[in-house]
């Protein structure tokens, strides 16, 4: 039977250096990372319905860094975020599926910066042959920083915390690209006060390592000499307000 845990099991044993709270993103390093994700077409502009089913004038889809060059630069920025966090961590795990070629391209880019560290990914589906189980790569144990494109509604961050801890792993922190900023929504459909990120923050106890923010794309937009991409500054300003946090 599948290992079920409250809230307060998954808060429990956090490490207490975790709950601190990790420096701010450097501004130009978000705005250079914005200005990649849109070139790039990972931000794409227009109406998009998110999870919440919000109507949201961007979107964000980290699966377009489809190439070595693109994954590559990627890696890069989620390095220099991390490094210049202060989070500590011993490995890296990505939660299935995008989780997974993150870890990895991390992983490459901070062996490539001095800071070799083994990395580990899960199956969606257990393998019942060779080596079996749903793990895969280094074995899970000590610090365990996750890796993940954005936070929408922390299922996929509760869910590696249970498969790291299963394992005897400590869950420390979290690396994410972007932080949409917005409020959560419960299993009902209704509102939070809090998003996602705040919630894997202050109820989980994890350190959370955004390389931008919604903020930073506002200010992207509203600096751009591009007149195409400068009229997407009011939609999102418009979303920010009814739904921000």
């Amino acid at each position: 039977m599948p290992l079920r845990l409250s809230v307060t099991s998954l808060k429990a044993n956090v490490n207490p250096a975790a709950e601190r709270t990790e420096p701010a993103a450097d501004p130009l390093l978000a705005q250079e990372f914005v200005r990649f994700a849109v070139q790039s077409g990972v931000l794409r502009f227009g109406q998009f319905k998110t999870k919440a089913g919000r109507l949201s004038p961007y979107f964000f889809n980290a699966g377009l860094f489809d190439d070595g060059a693109k994954l590559g630069r990627l890696a890069e920025f989620y390095a220099r975020r991390l490094l210049a966090s202060g989070l500590a961590f011993d490995m890296v795990f990505g939660p299935a599926y995008k989780g997974i070629t993150l870890a990895a391209a991390l992983a490459v880019e901070l062996a490539r910066r001095g800071r070799n560290v083994p990395f580990a990914y899960n199956r969606k589906e257990a393998k019942d042959h060779g080596e079996g189980g749903t793990l895969v790569g280094a074995p899970v144990a000590g610090r365990v920083l996750i890796v993940d494109d954005v936070i929408s509604a922390g299922t996929s961050v509760r869910e590696s915390l249970t498969l790291i801890r299963q394992v005897g792993g400590q869950p420390a922190c979290v690396a994410i690209a972007l932080d949409r900023q917005e409020r959560a929504t419960a299993a009902d459909g209704s509102e939070q006060p809090h998003s996602a990120v705040q919630f894997v923050r202050d109820e989980l106890g994890l350190g959370v390592a955004a390389i931008a923010t919604l903020e930073d794309l506002m200010q992207f937009l509203s600096q751009t000499d591009d007149p195409q991409l400068a009229q997407h500054a009011a939609p999102v300003h418009a979303y920010r307000e009814r739904y921000g946090v």
